[in-house]
């Protein structure tokens, strides 16, 4: 019997093209999640368990046995019910069970230029887990990530469904910060392949174009047919325009520190893509599903019996 591997998330976004990558090698796979009554989109091919972090013995039986696990977990932002500080906690959890229950490999989804020092909780964060994982001597692949686009996105999505709808767009500043977005399966593709080598590495897994935010938002309303005058606005109103918007969708449609860690230019990076997908080839083959409809973040953690 060939052997498996864990993927965390694979009823979810990008857990779920890694686990579908893994499948197509002939690969079983078993996912952790923290919502197993999730419509399964593998035809129930891939068994689910549950994360159970606060039962440290389950989570090392859920790993027992896996040849690498792929780590998507984590949180956007700050809620009620959820909050950067306790993912952090949990992932050590899960990085410790993974140890004791002998898994040979993890491939851990982090981001673009984390550091311990940064006053984001996102970038701190990571950065935390990062060492952790090293430490760990685990065999280990970082991944890092700035943006990620494909058809379960939220934030490119999002984008697209503003300029549908608004006369006018505001980029906080002058958007002249840069993101370097990547294809989800490319990511997946990625991983995948990371999971197959026992080399300790850290990649940026960013992809083949450049944007400024400026020219990402113009972009997109050029390809959607929704071409928009794109205007600059002081941040703080820009924050308060989002959070206005979010409030009418029942969401966050972006936070503070989101807008200073795009501002700080953090997604993006000097490295070769790792990725060869165009957002704006993408963008154009999707134009007309692209932002039709407004993508929850907070509708996707409450309902958790219903597929992205």
């Amino acid at each position: 019997m060939s052997e498996y591997h864990v993927v965390t998330g694979a009823f979810g976004y990008s857990g779920k093209y890694i686990a579908s990558r893994l499948m197509q090698s002939g690969v079983r796979v078993r996912t952790l999640t923290n919502s197993p009554e999730r419509p399964n989109p593998f035809d129930g091919q891939v068994e689910a368990r549950p994360f159970d972090f606060d039962n440290p013995a389950g989570l090392v039986e859920s790993l027992r046995g896996a040849a690498t696990l792929y780590n998507t977990y984590w949180v956007r932002f700050n809620a009620a019910d959820f909050k950067h500080a306790i993912a952090v906690e949990n992932t050590l959890k899960l990085f410790e069970a993974a140890k004791q229950a002998g898994v040979a490999r993890i491939v851990h989804v982090s981001i673009t230029n984390p550091s311990e020092q940064s006053p984001l909780e996102y970038f701190s964060g990571k950065a935390r887990l990062e060492r952790a994982l090293i430490e760990s001597r685990i065999s280990y692949a970082i991944l890092r990530p700035t943006v990620l686009f494909g058809k379960e996105d939220i934030l490119i999505n999002n984008i697209a469904w503003a300029l549908r709808r608004l006369p006018v767009f505001g980029v906080f500043g002058d958007g002249q910060y840069r993101l370097q977005p990547i294809y989800v399966d490319d990511l997946a593709k990625l991983a995948v392949e990371q999971g197959q080598s026992r080399d300790n590495v850290i990649v940026d897994a960013i992809g083949p174009e450049t944007f400024t935010y400026r020219e990402l938002v113009e972009q997109i309303g050029e390809i959607i047919g929704k071409r928009r005058l794109v205007v600059s606005v002081p941040p703080v109103i820009g924050y308060w325009a989002g959070a206005l918007i979010g409030r009418l969708m029942g969401d966050v449609l972006i936070t503070r520190e989101e807008i200073e860690g795009l501002m700080a230019d953090l997604l993006v990076t000097q490295s070769p893509p790792a990725g060869e997908t165009k957002l704006t080839d993408w963008a154009k083959q999707h134009a007309e599903s692209l932002g039709v409809h407004y993508a929850s973040e907070l509708a996707r953690r409450r309902n958790r019996r219903e597929a992205y």
